[in-house]
């Protein structure tokens, strides 16, 4: 029995300020619809793994239990929540491929989801430092933007402002997102208005202003994992060549915070995993909560050196048209950052690519993808390297 754990389905649905009161709401709109896209009855599902960072967004918690209220066929399947900062999704969907791998169960519903907008901007802020390492940082002024504003202070104090590269990293995901039908934000902005701080584009925490940082957002994405076997007899396939999770120390006070050590190592143990190169990638999906970050992965993943991320933006090698495309998707930046769905979304992206169905995103001929999803400052760091199995 081969069992090889793959994606055979599917559903994400449009990030941004939605109706739905809560992540209740949201999973419904996504569990089932995956299932029908895989063509797999609810019956065969043989456990459920949900990722919901919550930390205060909503009261309701034991939110595994949560899938069923809406496809009552799933009643009585196993179901676990995960909770990983925002890494929470690719935690759900690793627990999923190690549950299948293990010969436990042959099908699983990965579930992403999270209700943010509910809550005035400054409690979102405090919800967000719990995945920071709140007995030093808590006060850290701007919340979670001021811990990466903190990073791009001493990355700029090591090697150079690169306000203008933040904003050519701002600008390029923002022109992407134009095409994600999924997208928060589907305005191209342009590097001026990126670049320039004023009324609308104000500084949010020193050197990063608005367009520097991802959205608040809600949503939801699902994936529906299967061992080899059972997807034979499925219309699609999407498999891994290879899958890595390192950690790095919590508090920035005991690491290098630009350094992205844990990134690095998981990037380079992927790679070496894969049996690839980073140039036999097609694209990338990675991190960009904040632009700041972007400039770092690409050093972490070895496009650059330390503290020569910025000419990877410069050179185009990060354009949708580059030699490397990093978000087609437009990232968190345009996409959002709805904290359980991140990870979800992102390997939905890389899925849609190598199915060759992702319309106006779409890098033609896409063979490789890589996916980066981030936890805390770089904290929790997971590498996908997927390929089109069928």
């Amino acid at each position: 029995m081969d069992r090889k754990a793959v994606i055979v389905g599917w559903s994400h649905i449009p990030f941004g300020k939605l109706p739905e009161p809560d992540t209740e709401a949201l999973i419904a709109k996504v569990a089932g619809p995956a299932l029908e896209h895989a063509g797999v009855p609810a019956k065969d599902v043989d456990g459920i793994y949900v990722g919901v960072m919550n930390g205060g967004f909503q009261k309701q918690d034991f939110q595994g239990a949560l899938v069923a209220t809406s496809t009552p066929e799933l009643a009585y399947v196993p179901a676990v929540r995960l909770e990983n900062a925002c890494a929470t999704g690719s935690a759900a969907l690793y627990t999923a491929m190690d549950f299948i791998e293990s010969g436990r169960g042959r099908v699983a519903l990965v579930v992403g989801a999270e209700k943010m907008t509910s809550k005035p901007t400054a409690e979102v802020g405090d919800i967000l430092l719990n995945a920071c390492y709140r007995k030093e940082e808590a006060d850290i002024r701007g919340g979670f933007a001021g811990v990466f504003g903190q990073i791009a202070q001493q990355y700029f104090a090591r090697y150079g402002d690169k306000s203008h590269e933040l904003a050519m990293i701002a600008a390029k995901n923002h022109h992407n997102g134009v095409s994600n039908p999924y997208a928060h934000m589907r305005k191209d902005f342009g590097v001026a208005f990126c670049n320039q701080v004023s009324e609308k584009n104000p500084y949010v925490a020193k050197p990063l202003r608005r367009t520097d940082c991802s959205m608040i957002s809600d949503g939801a994405a699902a994936l529906v994992v299967a061992d080899a076997d059972y997807a034979q007899h499925l219309a699609r396939a999407v498999g891994f060549r290879a899958r890595q999770q390192v950690n790095d120390i919590f508090p920035l006070s005991r690491r290098d915070p630009i350094a992205f050590e844990g990134a690095t190592r998981a990037w380079k143990q992927a790679l070496e995993a894969a049996g690839v190169a980073l140039g036999d990638l097609s694209l990338v999906e990675t991190h960009d909560c904040f632009t700041i970050a972007e400039l770092v992965e690409y050093e972490a993943m070895g496009l650059a050196k330390r503290g020569e991320g910025g000419r990877v933006v410069r050179e185009g090698i990060a354009q949708k048209t580059g030699r490397l495309p990093i978000n087609p998707s437009g990232g968190l930046k345009a996409k959002g950052h709805p904290v359980g769905a991140t990870g979800v979304s992102m390997h939905v992206m890389a899925c849609m690519q190598l199915s060759g169905t992702a319309g106006d995103m779409q890098i033609p001929g896409a063979r490789l993808a890589g996916v980066f999803n981030m936890g805390g400052a770089a904290v929790a760091n997971y590498v996908s390297i997927m390929e089109r199995v069928r």
